[in-house]
């Protein structure tokens, strides 16, 4: 498999995505739900399928995983994860964060990465082995040493009634240790901002596969430390995710683990 090739593929198919969540912004004619507060829109749909459209045309034997339309079988062991619209919420209230996350996996294990912000045009991009890149540049996390000198990240998933109390808990502890704690509506976007040291952590539950794979290998391959909330080996199919910078995930471990 040529990665080099599926990442030119990839970047092609969340520029079409862009396209159509830039045509859309602003001007949604309809918004539904898939739940009491998961949205989705026109555009959400537009962009998946444009973004399917191109990866089909260069790989038709390839599985995909996508938000919108759900699993597709392939006849191979290649599958792509595609979130088309990451931050809907923020997109249907005209917010200008949100993402276009497109990941390639062998089986269970992440090759490829790509999150497209279509508003400010950055590119996170990795191949596995090869680093992370922004528009090409590469980069590496950052080298905060205590989570008292860190800017952290978080979000809280759409069934967050369901887990409040917990989740409440591990933002106010965090938010008490360290120099604060944002929630900007997209969780691949956040990875990637701790990827390039814009943030030095990120912790979120109950995030879909298709929410954390691209991230997840753009912040690997920039050196960050993922794993669950119990120091498990990280997985697109667990239920829990912390992303560092490594000097403080010992540090950020102890904070997330509830007290009785």
């Amino acid at each position: 498999m040529d990665l080099e090739h599926a990442k030119r593929v990839g970047i092609a198919a969340a520029y079409a995505g862009a396209q159509v969540l830039r045509d859309r912004f602003g001007n949604i004619s309809q918004i539904n739900k898939k739940g009491d507060f998961d949205l989705v829109t026109e555009a959400d749909t537009g962009s998946e399928k444009k973004i399917i459209a191109t990866i089909r045309q260069a790989f038709p034997d390839h599985a995909i995983l996508a938000e919108e339309s759900g699993a597709s079988e392939g006849t191979g062991e290649y599958r792509w994860l595609i979130d088309p619209l990451d931050g809907t919420t923020n997109y249907a209230h005209q917010l200008p964060f949100f993402s276009i996350a497109i990941a390639l996996a062998l089986r269970d294990e992440i090759m490829l990465g790509l999150v497209l912000n279509p508003m400010d045009g950055e590119l996170y991009s990795a191949i596995s082995g090869k680093g992370a890149e922004l528009n090409g540049k590469s980069f590496k996390v950052s080298s905060t040493a205590s989570v008292y000198d860190s800017l952290l990240v978080t979000g809280f998933p759409y069934d967050f009634s369901e887990i409040v109390e917990p989740a409440m808990k591990r933002f106010t502890v965090c938010q008490l240790a360290s120099q604060g704690v944002r929630r900007l509506g997209s969780a691949a976007l956040d990875i990637c901002y701790v990827a390039c040291g814009r943030f030095d952590g990120f912790w979120e539950k109950n995030l879909k596969p298709w929410d954390k794979a691209a991230g997840a290998i753009i912040a690997a391959e920039a050196g960050a430390v993922i794993t669950n909330f119990s120091n498990q080996p990280f997985s697109i199919n667990q239920n829990e995710i912390l992303v560092t910078n490594g000097r403080i995930h010992q540090e950020m471990l102890s904070l997330l683990k509830l007290k009785d």
